[in-house]
């Protein structure tokens, strides 16, 4: 055996090993990649579940140096879909059978933003009779506002790490109160203390980042415990501050690869856990999020935002099928998974196995 089928053999992979894996190329590479099928083949099967994104408000207080929709950028055509559009796209999800939803959006906290997510949540279960899984994306909250909208209805909540070197994200954040990595460490805490299936994420090829400090993000995850992942590659914008720092970047076809890599390594080193197959993957590479799902991802989230308020939903450049609507995006990437050898499962939450097995009592 080599030194990489050597270290894949390990029941215990070591910071050393994970910067091995997540850096390899070529052939070496590719026997990451089928350890990657085996273990997924084995813990998760050939089944991907998926979920209706709607992104349904790019109006945010942070002033975070990499999105595009942070508070700072002008050039950014602000939008809030009405009531009626984000249940509208439900229903949608709903009849198509897809099984969940997730509300993501720009960053608020006022108390009509999160009386207005509670309602809406409310109504989703209603409309689908129960039947539709919520997952949201909405940033940092107090722990009484996870816990209310667990109890209106929702179960999983996405809250990217970003990066898990704290001088890295104090980097890519301004330092101030607003945007403070302890308060992020807290609110990922906080829910997991509510109950929710918790999801957490890195952004991969940031200036100044290391292999170091992706395999420390990995570690971090393990160590925290999280039930589902959405990382993909840093991609910048013309409109942000990083964007300064665009000719010290890694190629974008390297970033794609150390991506894989990350999920590759990711689903050997967390077996039954969730991992989406990110959009910004297909956004450097036309058949990302296929290689995504092969090699280890079992979520996809077809994008159901009204398509002329895509392309103001932009925290990075290129991104894909802006001009699509709903149905086009769900038969493009019907087709996708099937080229990944993947089987869609409909009607199901698809809901992390890793959540039941670390609460056993549920």
């Amino acid at each position: 055996m080599n030194e990489i089928e050597i270290i894949l053999e390990k029941t215990t992979l070591s910071k050393d090993d994970l910067v091995t894996l997540i850096s390899l190329e070529g052939e070496n590479r590719n026997i990451l990649l089928k350890k990657a099928q085996l273990v997924a083949g084995k813990t998760i099967g050939n089944n991907v579940y998926y979920r209706g994104l709607v992104e349904f408000s790019n109006i945010c207080s942070k002033d975070c140096f990499y999105c595009g929709i942070r508070k700072s950028n002008k050039k950014t055509e602000r939008y809030n879909l009405s009531d009626s559009e984000i249940l509208d796209a439900a229903k949608f999800a709903y009849k198509s059978q897809y099984g969940s939803l997730v509300l993501q959006s720009g960053e608020q906290t006022n108390p009509a933003f999160i009386g207005r997510i509670g309602k809406l949540l409310k109504s989703i279960k209603s409309l689908s009779n129960g039947q539709l899984g919520i997952t949201i994306s909405l940033g940092e909250q107090t722990e009484d506002t996870y816990q209310y909208w667990y109890n209106c209805g929702a179960h999983r909540y996405l809250l990217r790490i970003e990066t898990s070197n704290k001088t890295l994200y104090n980097t890519i954040h301004p330092f101030d109160d607003n945007h403070s990595f302890e308060k992020r460490i807290s609110c990922l805490q906080s829910l997991q203390k509510v109950g929710y299936q918790t999801g957490t994420g890195v952004m991969i090829g940031l200036p100044f980042q290391t292999y170091e400090d992706l395999a420390d993000d990995l570690i971090f995850m393990k160590n925290f415990d999280v039930d589902m992942v959405g990382m993909g590659p840093y991609i910048e914008h013309e409109h942000t501050p990083l964007y300064k720092y665009k000719n010290k970047l890694w190629p974008l076809s390297r970033r794609l690869e150390v991506a894989i890599n990350m999920i590759a390594t990711l689903r050997i080193l967390m077996p039954n856990i969730n991992i989406v197959a990110s959009t910004a993957l297909q956004a450097i590479d036309p058949l990302g999020r296929e290689k995504a799902l092969k090699n280890g991802a079992n979520i996809i989230m077809p994008n159901i935002t009204p398509t002329n308020h895509r392309k103001d939903y932009l925290l990075y450049e290129n991104k894909p099928c802006i001009d699509e609507s709903a149905n086009d995006c769900t038969n493009c990437i019907n087709i996708r998974i099937e080229m990944a050898g993947k089987k869609v499962v409909l009607g199901q939450w698809g809901d992390s196995k890793h959540y039941f097995s670390r609460n056993k009592n549920l």
